[in-house]
C-alpha cells in the first residue's frame, strides 16, 4: 500500500458563493423555496444577481468547504473540482490553495464559465441557494488521478456530483481507485431534493459498498427512506450503510453502525447567524477525527465544534483556526 499523503481528499463542484442578506418576501417574489438548493441556468443566474442587494463573494462548493475545514484543523487536504480559466476560476483556485489545500485540477479553457451559487440568508439564519453549475459540471473521469486518490486516507464525495453524467463517472472512478488502494470512501447526500432525484442510486451505492461512510441530515435521511419517522429511517439505515452520521441541528448528531446508534450533542453557540456550510464543516471535523483514528464520540465532538464555528458568522468557511479552537476546548485528533 502506498503511503498516505492526504488525510482527506474531496471531489465536488468548484463554486464561488455570492452571498446576500435578504427578507422572506424576496424568496416569495422570486419563486424560491426557502432552505433548499435549486439548479439554475445562466439567464436565471443573471436575473437573481441583478435583484440581490449588497453581496459578499467567497469560494464555496459543498465538498470544497469541507476540505478547507479539514485543512483548518491542521490535517493534510486535497481537492478535485473543475473551474474555467476566468476571473472567478482564478478566485476559487487562489482561495482554496491559500487555505492550505492541494488543488491541481486543470482549468477548462473553453465552455461555460466558473460555477457560482447565489446564497440568500433570511433573518433566521436559514440559507436558500440558487446554483449555476457552469464549468463545475464538466468534471470528467480524466480529471481523476488514481494515484492521487490512492494516497488519501479518505476520499470524500458530494451527492451533487450525481447530476452530470461525466461527473458521475468521475465519482465512480474515484471510489474504485480508493478501494483498490485499500482506502475509505465517504459520501454526503448533499440535499433532500438531490436524494429525491437519485434515491435508488444512492441506496445502491450504500448497499454495494461503493461508499463506506455516509453523511446526511435528518431531512435527507427521511427523504432517502420516504418516511416522516426518524427512528424508522435510522432502522433502515443500519441495514443499508456500513457507517453513517446523521445531523439533527441543535440536537447534535447520531453515529450509526449495524450494531449501535451513538448520539453526540451539538456544541453550544452564542448566536445563529448563517447556517451556510454547517453540514460541510460538520463533515470536516468528523473526517479529521476518523482519519486520525479517534473514537466515534470524539469524531462527533470535532464535527460539532466546526459546525458551531461556521454558523456564527456569514459564509461557509471557518474564520478562525479550527485546530486552535479544538485545542482550546480540550480536543486533539
Amino acid at each position: 500500500m502506498t503511503s498516505v499523503q492526504y488525510d482527506v481528499l474531496g471531489i465536488g463542484n468548484a463554486i464561488v458563493d455570492v452571498i446576500a442578506q435578504t427578507e422572506e418576501d424576496f424568496l416569495v417574489k422570486h419563486r424560491m423555496q426557502k432552505g433548499t438548493m435549486a439548479l439554475i441556468d445562466e439567464a436565471r443566474a443573471a436575473q437573481i444577481y441583478a435583484a440581490m442587494g449588497p453581496t459578499i463573494e467567497s469560494s464555496g462548493g459543498s465538498a470544497a468547504n469541507t476540505i478547507v475545514g479539514v485543512a483548518s484543523f491542521g490535517a493534510r487536504a486535497a481537492f478535485v473540482g473543475k473551474v474555467k480559466k476566468d476571473t472567478l476560476g482564478d478566485v476559487f483556485a487562489h482561495d482554496i490553495r491559500a487555505a492550505g489545500v492541494a488543488f491541481e485540477t486543470r482549468p477548462a479553457t473553453d465552455g461555460p464559465s466558473t460555477a457560482r451559487c447565489y446564497v440568500l440568508i433570511t433573518p433566521d439564519g436559514e440559507r436558500t441557494m440558487n446554483t449555476y453549475l457552469g464549468a463545475a459540471q464538466n468534471l470528467h473521469p480524466r480529471d481523476i488521478d488514481p494515484n492521487m486518490i490512492g494516497r488519501a486516507a479518505i476520499t470524500y464525495l458530494e451527492g451533487y456530483l450525481w447530476d452530470p453524467r461525466d461527473a458521475k463517472d468521475a465519482f465512480v472512478k474515484a471510489a474504485k481507485a480508493a478501494h483498490d488502494a485499500g482506502r475509505k470512501v465517504a459520501l454526503t447526500l448533499s440535499d433532500a431534493f438531490c436524494v429525491d432525484r437519485y434515491r435508488a442510486e444512492f441506496l445502491d451505492l450504500m448497499r454495494k459498498g461503493t461508499v463506506d461512510i455516509v453523511f446526511a441530515n435528518e431531512g435527507e435521511l427521511k427523504s432517502l427512506y420516504e418516511t416522516a419517522d426518524f427512528h424508522a429511517a435510522i432502522g433502515q439505515l443500519r441495514n443499508d450503510a456500513r457507517f453513517a452520521v446523521v445531523t439533527r441541528s441543535e440536537q447534535g448528531c447520531v453515529v450509526v453502525t449495524a450494531g449501535s446508534v451513538t448520539p453526540v450533542p451539538a456544541f453550544p453557540i452564542d448566536r445563529l447567524v448563517d447556517t451556510t456550510g454547517a453540514g460541510d464543516l460538520f463533515a470536516a471535523g468528523f473526517l479529521v477525527g476518523l482519519a486520525h483514528g479517534s473514537d466515534h464520540t470524539t469524531c462527533g465532538k470535532f464535527a460539532a465544534l466546526a459546525a458551531a464555528e461556521v454558523i456564527q458568522h456569514v459564509g461557509a468557511r471557518p474564520q478562525q483556526s479550527l485546530k486552535a479552537l479544538a485545542t482550546a476546548n480540550g480536543l486533539r485528533a
